[in-house]
């Protein structure tokens, strides 16, 4: 399913946490300015104040609004948002041009997967490195770009679990979403097995080593390819 025709939410509140949610992200309400009156809201989405105030409150919870009496609920800084809340990263996605959006999360990812991979060269247990080649194996049969995603997913997720260090984990957790927008797109790329499995491969061998330096530097040449491919791809 694409990411950006989301399906239809079930219920009114979760609709109207989407609609007003998405529409601060995408700029509709900028920081500092007051979401419409309650009882317009009230109105538009036929609900009763208590199921529009809990929605609010998870607004308020994922860092977008807050409320105050006689004033109203309030968008906050975008410094404030609670970026890695899965729905806010979401709408991101949604409202981000693609280019930009894939740009900032390879960024991210070098910052992030380079510390992982040395990390899992020191920490893995032979349990932890057997899993990782485990999903190298896995995208090696793969036989399509769709086949590929969820080994290449997991192997990511067994290098990050490998570090032994629960924030970085957890991290690369709540990127994970995002992270398999970005493979559903860079997997496309002709030749894919050819270009991307040698340097998987190499963060692999490094990990098995030992060699966190070796790890470390493969995960960067890894992102590189990932760059190029989205490049490739979507024609930056």
């Amino acid at each position: 399913m694409d990411y950006r025709k989301p399906p239809k939410r079930k219920s009114l509140h979760s609709q109207i946490v989407h609609d007003i949610g998405m529409g601060i992200v995408a700029g509709r309400w900028e920081p500092g300015r007051k979401l419409p009156a309650e009882a317009l809201l009230c109105e538009e989405y036929a609900v009763s104040r208590p199921v529009l105030r809990e929605a609010t409150r998870v607004l308020v919870a994922k860092g977008l609004v807050y409320s105050k009496p006689r004033v109203g609920s309030v968008v906050r800084p975008r410094g404030e948002w609670h970026l890695l809340d899965p729905d806010v990263l979401h709408w991101l996605m949604q409202s981000s041009p693609q280019n930009d959006f894939f740009a900032m999360l390879t960024n991210v990812r070098a910052v992030i997967e380079p510390a992982a991979a040395a990390m899992a060269a020191q920490y893995a247990t032979p349990e932890e490195v057997a899993a990782i080649a485990e999903a190298y194996q896995r995208m090696e049969a793969s036989g399509s770009a769709d086949s590929l995603l969820q080994p290449d997913l997991d192997f990511h997720a067994r290098i990050a679990d490998a570090t032994h260090n629960d924030l970085l984990t957890h991290l690369c957790n709540m990127l994970s979403s995002a992270l398999r927008e970005a493979l559903r797109y860079s997997n496309q790329r002709p030749n894919l097995h050819e270009l991307a499995l040698p340097r998987h491969k190499a963060i692999l061998t490094a990990i098995e080593h030992g060699d966190a330096l070796g790890a470390r530097q493969a995960a960067l040449v890894q992102l590189d390819d990932a760059r190029d491919a989205l490049g490739a791809v979507l024609g930056v």
